[in-house]
């Protein structure tokens, strides 16, 4: 049976087992195709995951792994190799790994389908991987943005959003895992008094649907957009991308 995966650490909020397993149902595939929920206490686990399970054909990554599943990889496709992250890898007939970041055209679609033409410029908060896969897609449709960041790698830290700022960044996407499911209580601490109905806060959680950040923009009047039309269109690019279309 070929066995599809996806690997992170927390992996209880992913929703790719169930979404793989009712596209290989719809197939008529449950007997030859499986997806798994793994989780990795670190990423020097996956080697002995690979060796115990041959019939390994692809997988998705999930944080915190985007960036260190990298060194593990025999090559990366051009789109992943300029954004630095990976969360899309595909096992070859001779066995080795290449690495596709599927989460900057499923950000980039949904982002469009969102925006209807408009470039408000943008607050992306976080710099993990799946920030990178965020601001790639940015550059490339030409909206102009600032990271905000506690570890120091962005163009801000959350103390230096200011009034100016914030009334300056209509758009403003989480991209950190704060406010993912079990852990629904938690958010960025951006200054919430400040958002105003002219605001657009687009989470990539999608699990929970409203998330504690959205929730506190919804309470300004803000429009909101969780991660689940991201999570389609990467899962399916995903898919293509497996060799299965």
């Amino acid at each position: 049976m070929e066995l599809f995966c996806v690997i992170g650490k927390p992996i209880a909020h992913s929703l790719s087992a169930d979404y793989f397993t009712r596209k290989f149902a719809a197939e008529g595939a449950l007997d030859s195709r499986e997806y798994r929920k793994v989780e990795l206490g670190s990423i020097e686990e996956f080697a002995e995951f690979r060796a115990t399970h041959p019939t390994l054909r692809g997988f998705n990554v999930t944080h915190p792994y985007k960036e260190q599943i990298i060194p593990l990889l025999s090559r990366l496709t051009p789109v992943a190799q300029r954004i630095g992250a990976v969360n899309c890898v595909r096992v070859a007939e001779d066995g080795s790994l290449e690495g596709h970041n599927t989460d900057y055209e499923g950000f980039r679609t949904s982002l469009a389908e969102l925006l209807h033409g408009e470039r408000p410029k943008a607050l992306v908060l976080g710099t993990g991987g799946a920030s990178k896969a965020v601001r790639a897609a940015l550059e490339e449709m030409g909206i102009d943005y600032l990271s905000v960041s506690h570890s120091g790698r962005g163009d801000l830290s959350y103390e230096e959003l200011t009034e100016e700022i914030m009334a300056s960044h209509l758009l403003i996407i989480n991209t950190t895992p704060l406010g993912m499911y079990p852990n629904v209580r938690e958010c960025p601490p951006i200054p919430y008094e400040l958002l105003t109905s002219a605001h657009t806060l687009y989470d990539l959680i999608y699990n929970p649907a409203t998330t504690e950040f959205l929730r506190c923009g919804q309470l300004h009047g803000t429009a909101i957009c969780n991660g689940q039309k991201m999570f389609v269109h990467q899962a399916e690019a995903s898919w293509r991308f497996f060799g299965h279309i």
